[in-house]
């Protein structure tokens, strides 16, 4: 039976560990965290329960379908509740709640300008097509190959999918209202660039968005975790966690096992889920790296963020479970983010109150929040800093919400960039991996193949990129890559 050691426990490393059992390897699994999820892990405190990561649950088609790749049903494993309203949007002096049912959300952007609903009609039967498109015909190719993009039929959809176009500008040429503009661009803010430097085929993601919905899975976010940890065991992956490996042994360019507290463990090949560029430049002699640190230095990264985690003894009326405070300028914000990498001096921020939906997360009477500041990567993080920003953002929530909200905390946490490399070796503290612009797509990206012949890599920094989805397809690609030449 031939063997694979994992390195890292995250959903991209869990999904190819239970693909690969399944196919009859025998798998290790290590991780230097404690439990499996990776980003998407949990933690409980004073009653109350945090999603440290991904709160928001979207593609659940994507997610089903790749659970029925392992002959396995997602629903054996926990239940989906569709959120309605997905989300609510806290303006400058407005609020609009985004109803799940579609007449309604045509009937919001009638109200945000004229025919705005039949331009959002012909938008997302666009964004449908872009969505099927790139889900049937891209998103699972491994970006090793140049002639994977050389099919006739694959160029004439790329060319559909309007790739040399920007999200702003698509949007900007169908729409007037400021409102109507922020919520089809807000999407995208997550995938590392403004919406004038982000390809107009990730407008797909406003499909997944208003089509086919956000939802909230039984438990919490690190239930897929948890569904992938349980599939893996029962298939016999075994895992070892608060074990960090030290190092990739390599001989005649192959891997031949993983260091782990001074031992090398032999394996036939190996995958790795954690950061890529830790693994690359900390696991791996440097003779058999593929990338340089220059070439690292010259990637552009998606945000990271400033999370605070809190529990407060009373509920708050006016959130709902996702809120989005867009009460300061989005284009502004993004500059702070990109062009201008600083501490922003006007934030937007989001807001997770899962209470709305679990009431399971917090104590009776109380409420679980989690707020995220979307931030550059490898800004100087202080305590003094994060300070500042809780401050500056629980005043805006107090206006907002209309009710007083510091003196009601009753538990803190936050976690920001020197967490992010400290917990999960993230490079520069990235949160979301690498940009996902039109040079930083499919080929474009860090590959998902060593040069080491049987070493290879899955996770937000290598294809298809960042995001809960992707990172599970991710580590599909990376066990049937490892299948086909193993």
């Amino acid at each position: 039976m031939k063997s694979v050691g994992i390195i890292g426990a995250g959903l991209s490393s869990l999904y190819s560990a239970c693909y690969l059992a399944k196919k009859g390897y025998q798998v290790k699994v290590f991780d230097n965290n404690s439990m499996a999820g990776g980003r998407s892990q949990t933690f409980k405190e004073n009653g109350f329960t945090f999603d440290m990561g991904p709160s928001w649950y979207w593609m659940p088609d994507i997610i089903d379908r790749l659970f029925n790749d392992l002959n396995e049903k997602r629903e054996d494993y926990f239940s989906l509740k569709r959120l309605d309203p997905a989300y609510k949007i806290f303006w400058k002096k407005e609020k609009t709640n985004i109803p799940a049912n579609y007449s309604a959300l045509i009937e919001l952007f009638n109200s945000f300008e004229k025919d705005g609903g039949e331009k959002l009609e012909n938008f997302l039967n666009e964004a449908k097509f872009k969505y099927e498109t790139a889900m049937s015909s891209f998103v699972e190719n491994p970006g090793i190959k140049i002639s994977e993009l050389f099919k006739i039929n694959i160029l004439f959809k790329a060319l559909r999918l309007d790739i040399f176009k920007s999200v702003k500008k698509d949007v900007s040429n169908r729409f007037l209202s400021d409102k109507s503009k922020d919520i089809l661009n807000f999407p995208v803010l997550f995938l590392g660039e403004r919406p004038d430097k982000i390809p107009a085929m990730y407008t797909l993601m406003n499909y997944a968005d208003l089509i086919l919905g956000t939802w909230y899975p039984e438990g919490g976010m690190n239930a897929i975790a948890k569904a992938l940890e349980e599939c893996a065991k029962k298939n016999g992956v075994l895992f070892s966690y608060n074990t960090p490996v030290e190092k990739i042994v390599v001989k005649n360019n192959l891997a031949f096992g993983l260091k782990v507290d001074g031992k090398t463990i032999k394996f036939d090949s190996i995958i790795a889920g954690a950061d890529y560029n830790y693994v690359e430049q900390h696991l791996i002699e440097k003779k058999y790296r593929r990338y340089s640190e220059k070439y690292w230095r010259k990637r552009r990264m998606a945000p990271s963020s400033l999370i605070f985690y809190l529990g407060l003894n009373k509920e708050i009326k006016n959130l709902k479970h996702h809120n989005l405070f867009f009460d300061e300028s989005l284009d502004n914000h993004g500059k702070e983010i990109y062009d201008h990498p600083k501490w922003p001096s006007k934030p937007l921020f989001y807001v997770s109150a899962t209470t709305k939906t679990d009431s399971s997360t917090a104590p009776k009477g109380h409420e679980n929040l989690m707020i995220l500041i979307p931030i550059s990567t490898d800004l100087n993080d202080s305590n003094e800093m994060r300070e500042k920003y809780f401050n500056i953002i629980i005043k805006r929530m107090e206006l907002q919400c209309q009710e007083e909200i510091m003196s009601s905390i009753v538990y803190k946490k936050s976690f920001c960039i020197n967490d992010f490399k400290n917990t999960y070796n993230s490079y520069k503290g990235n949160a979301y991996g690498l940009a996902n612009t039109l040079k930083q797509t499919a080929n474009l990206k860090p590959k998902i193949k060593s040069k080491i012949k049987n070493l290879y890599f899955c996770g937000q920094l290598t294809v298809p990129g960042p995001g809960v989805p992707p990172a599970l397809i991710s580590g599909k690609i990376a066990a049937k890559q490892l299948i086909s030449e193993l």
